[in-house]
């Protein structure tokens, strides 16, 4: 078992290990109970705890550097009953991870966070340099496979693709205004070429009623 393989389900407490994914859900184990079930993804969603980003007053970090800090500092700071206090849970947090966003990580989230540290140190699943060069590999893996890039390198992304959006319809425009140029251009041609011909086809009629009027003085 390994990090990789733990995600958190919706609607069920605790972590999870991804036994085997199905069309419509996927077989876990509990790290608590170590019981095996199905469950539905039409009615849980599953999050594998190496994607969660956690937010702080600078760029997001991933959970499991959180983790490592609440690990570094646990002789300092012994790790908190997820029961506590709201502010007991704060003060905890703001010792281990001073760093945190107070605004947008709630003590709901900090509580959940207490509490996944424990099932994991109890299953020996905290082993950080496996976990951080798993998640190394894998950026590295995503970026040669050609897939996406991680979400912070879309944000510094996102304002040149805006601009490059704004920059396409430029050249659809010159080349209608070209072509509306080019119309109005063959358009008078095409009219005066008309008008020239009308005079002509006026004379012609006068000369096929001519003819006959010579027969008729001939005779």
């Amino acid at each position: 078992m390994q990090y990789r393989e733990i995600v958190a389900v919706t609607g069920l407490g605790g972590l999870f290990q991804l036994m085997a994914s199905k069309q419509d859900g996927a077989i876990v184990r509990s790290l608590e109970d170590k019981s095996t079930k199905f469950v539905s993804s039409r009615v849980h969603n599953f999050t594998p705890l190496e994607s969660i980003e956690v937010f702080t007053i600078g760029e997001n970090v991933n959970l499991a550097e959180v983790f490592k800090a609440m690990d570094e500092k646990s002789a300092e700071f012994p790790l908190i009953d997820g029961k506590a206090d709201n502010n007991a849970i704060k003060a905890y947090f703001k010792n281990v991870y001073p760093e945190f966003d107070e605004e947008r990580v709630y003590v709901s989230d900090m509580k959940k966070m207490v509490k996944w540290f424990g099932i994991l140190k109890a299953n020996d699943l905290l082993k950080f340099e496996e976990i951080l060069a798993d998640g190394e590999e894998a950026i590295v893996e995503a970026e040669a496979e050609g897939a996406p890039a991680p979400a912070k390198k879309k944000k510094a992304a996102e304002p040149a693709a805006e601009e490059g959006a704004e920059e396409k319809p430029k050249k659809p425009r010159a080349k209608k205004a070209a072509a509306e140029e080019g119309a109005e251009e063959k358009a008078p041609k095409k009219a005066k070429a008309k008008k020239e011909d009308a005079p002509a086809a006026e004379g012609e009629e006068p000369k096929k009623v001519a003819k006959p009027r010579k027969k008729k003085t001939e005779e």
